[in-house]
């Protein structure tokens, strides 16, 4: 398989992965709109080094600040950070970049990974599958759209524990094989 066919079957998998988790269970209830628009960029890194990963990262933020019909990016870690501490570290760099650069206020980071573990949960609790996704990725998000959308959303803030709610409700083998 050739290295673009690759990507396009990365590609293919987390859009499968978007329709059947995050917007078939309602995991994020703005995806949907923007995923129907095609305005979803996806990008695969394929980064040797964490240097090489910053570049693809600061061209991606260069990239959106031009191309407002670009919604959203997923970038998509084919090789790196498949250990879910390094991946930490990782997005702690990405966010401090993102934060201590002209771009605090423009964009905002959330993260998803194939061994996503909040803090102070055990490993198999139903409610990681929220942020579990078929690669290491960082999703950059636009905050006026973010801000928009959550102006117009009844309680928003009610969000995550209703996504915790219903993981735990749905339980790890039925999330496990609809990540699959």
């Amino acid at each position: 398989m050739s290295d673009s066919q690759q990507h396009q079957a990365i590609i293919s998998q987390s859009k499968r992965w978007l329709e059947k988790v995050v917007i078939g269970l309602n995991f994020c209830p703005f995806a949907k709109k923007e995923f129907e628009r095609q305005s979803i960029r996806y990008v695969i890194d394929s980064s040797a080094s964490q240097k090489e990963a910053l570049n693809t990262l600061i061209d991606e933020l260069s990239l959106l600040d031009t191309r407002a019909e670009i919604e959203t990016t997923l970038l998509i870690y084919e090789h790196a950070y498949q250990h879910f501490d390094d991946y930490l570290d990782w997005l702690a760099v990405a966010s401090s970049l993102v934060e201590k650069s002209a771009y605090r206020g423009i964009y905002q980071v959330a993260s998803f990974h194939p061994d996503y573990c909040f803090e102070g949960e055990e490993l198999d609790d139903p409610a990681n599958f929220t942020n579990r996704s078929p690669y290491p990725m960082l999703h950059i998000l636009r905050e006026s759209s973010l801000e928009k959308v959550l102006r117009l959303y009844p309680q928003p803030e009610l969000i995550p524990q209703r996504n915790i709610d219903k993981a735990r409700e749905l339980g790890v083998n039925y999330l496990q094989n609809l990540l699959k």
